[in-house]
């Protein structure tokens, strides 16, 4: 068994957000990875695709997701399974950002449509 306290969390930081790795293969030992991703009001991340499946849970603000050219509206207390290899951009409310609690293979890698991937820094 493996205990993983919230001062041992690893965060990584992009343009766009805040990401607190919970758990993944080299934080606890396991296949797959949670983290915490906190982004500030109005932020975008770039149009992306992920190798692998992703659950996020929105816990506080909201966000729009588009995902293959669909608009999403997201709000605290809902989850979204977004599939593998499909166009994705995440954009934080503009007024409250978003804070939500996401899992995925720590195998993940993550790409611009067309262009070189590499692993996800928080999913390791």
């Amino acid at each position: 068994m493996t205990v993983i306290r919230a001062a041992e969390a690893r965060r990584t930081e992009t343009p766009s957000a805040v990401m607190t790795t919970l758990v993944s293969p080299s934080q606890g030992d396991s296949d797959q990875a949670m983290w915490r991703v906190d982004a500030a009001a109005g932020s975008a991340g770039p149009l992306h695709t992920i190798s692998c499946a992703q659950v996020w849970t929105f816990i506080a603000g909201g966000a729009t997701v588009e995902i293959d050219g669909t608009r999403h509206e997201l709000a605290a207390g809902d989850t979204l399974v977004v599939p593998a290899d499909i166009p994705r951009q995440v954009t934080a409310d503009p007024d409250s950002g978003f804070a939500a609690v996401c899992m995925g293979s720590g195998a993940s890698r993550a790409g611009v449509v067309g262009g070189d991937t590499m692993p996800l820094p928080w999913a390791q």
